[in-house]
C-alpha cells in the first residue's frame, strides 16, 4: 500500500528538478499524476513540451498513471488545463504540489521592470493560478491537500529581490489559503527546500560571499547542518529526491492535522519554521510616541542589539 494509493495529484514544474522527483515519488506511492510543465528555461524563456512527456514516460512503464500538460501555469488558462487534466482523466484532484518557478537574479539597482514582473508572475502568480482553480474542486469534494514550494530568499538573498518577494508572497498565500479552506477539509502547507537544480545552483552570496554581509541562514539563526558521516544511497544529499518524501507526506491523508505550516528540508533534515512573533515592545499607554521619545527609547529598547544583514 502506498501513501497516495488511488489519489489524483497535480504537480506543477514537474518536468525537472524537485517537481520531477516529487512526481516520481508520488507515482511510486500509488498516485495518478498530472505532470504539468511547459519546459521553459530557468529564466522563464522558451518552452519544451518534451520535458513533461519524458517524466510521464518514466512513470507509465512501471505501471503508473500519468498525464502530461504543457501549458504555462503562469497563465490562468494553463492552470485550468492542469487541473482539468486530473478531473477529466482521474475524476478528481486530491492533491496539488506547486513546484513551478523561475529566477532572474540581478542587483536591485539594475533590475528591470521585466525582470521583476516575470519572476513575480512565474512564481507567485503561477502558484495562485493553479491553487485558485484546484481549490474550487477541492472545496466541492470537501477534501484536498495543497503543498506550495517556496524558498528562503525572503530571509535576505543578495541579488534576488524579485525572487525574495515572490517567495514571501507564496508563504503568506499558503497561510491564508490554509485558513480559507481548512473548514472544507483542505489543508495547505509550504515547503522551503534546499536542493541543487537548474533553477537553484545556489545564491550568489554562497558562491562568492560579499564582505561584511550575513547570509540568510545566519539572519534566521539556522544552524549549519551536521556533517553526514554515513549518507545512504548514490545520490548527493542535496539531490531533489530528498525533498519528495516530505512533499508526498503533506499531500497524503496522513497529514490531516497539519495545516498552515512552513517546513524546510535539506538532505536528511526536515524542520518546521515558527510563525513570526513579537520579540519585544515598548508602550505609550494610550497616546502617540513623540519623536523625542523615539530618539531616546529606540536605541535603548527595540533597536538595541538587533541583528543587521551587515556585519559590524
Amino acid at each position: 500500500m502506498g501513501a497516495l494509493d488511488g489519489k489524483a495529484v497535480v504537480i506543477t514544474g514537474a518536468g525537472r528538478g524537485i517537481g520531477r522527483a516529487t512526481a516520481l515519488q508520488a507515482a511510486a506511492e500509488g498516485a495518478s499524476v498530472v505532470v504539468a510543465d511547459n519546459g521553459c528555461e530557468p529564466d522563464g524563456t522558451g518552452a519544451n513540451p518534451a520535458c513533461a512527456q519524458a517524466v510521464v514516460d518514466e512513470i507509465t512503464p512501471k505501471g503508473g498513471k500519468a498525464t502530461a500538460v504543457t501549458e504555462d501555469v503562469a497563465t490562468m488558462a494553463g492552470a485550468e488545463a492542469a487541473v482539468r487534466a486530473a478531473l477529466d482523466g482521474y475524476g478528481r484532484v486530491d492533491a496539488l504540489i506547486t513546484c513551478a518557478g523561475i529566477r532572474r537574479d540581478t542587483p536591485f539597482w539594475e533590475m528591470t521592470e521585466g525582470d521583476w514582473d516575470s519572476v513575480i508572475n512565474g512564481n507567485a502568480k503561477a502558484t495562485f493560478n493553479v491553487v485558485k482553480v484546484a481549490s474550487i474542486a477541492m472545496r466541492q469534494q470537501r477534501y484536498g491537500r495543497i503543498v506550495m514550494m517556496t524558498s528562503d530568499a525572503g530571509l535576505g538573498a543578495v541579488g534576488s529581490s524579485n525572487f525574495a518577494a515572490a517567495s514571501e508572497g507564496v508563504i503568506g498565500l499558503s497561510r491564508t489559503v490554509a485558513r480559507d479552506l481548512g473548514r472544507y477539509g483542505v489543508t495547505c502547507n509550504a515547503v522551503s527546500p534546499l536542493a541543487r537544480t537548474r533553477l537553484f545552483g545556489g545564491f550568489s552570496e554562497e558562491l562568492r560571499p560579499p564582505a561584511g554581509v550575513l547570509s540568510a541562514d545566519e539572519m534566521a539563526r539556522i544552524a549549519r547542518p551536521f556533517p553526514t558521516m554515513h549518507w545512504e544511497g548514490d545520490a548527493h544529499p542535496d539531490d531533489p529526491a530528498s525533498v519528495a518524501p516530505l512533499a508526498c507526506y503533506l499531500a497524503s491523508e496522513a497529514s490531516e492535522d497539519v495545516n498552515g505550516q512552513l517546513f524546510g528540508v535539506r538532505g536528511g533534515e526536515v524542520y518546521l519554521y515558527s510563525y513570526p512573533a513579537i520579540d519585544r515592545q515598548i508602550l505609550s499607554f494610550g497616546r502617540r510616541f513623540t519623536m523625542d521619545e523615539m530618539d531616546e527609547q529606540m536605541p535603548r529598547t527595540l533597536a538595541n542589539g538587533v541583528a543587521s544583514p551587515l556585519r559590524v
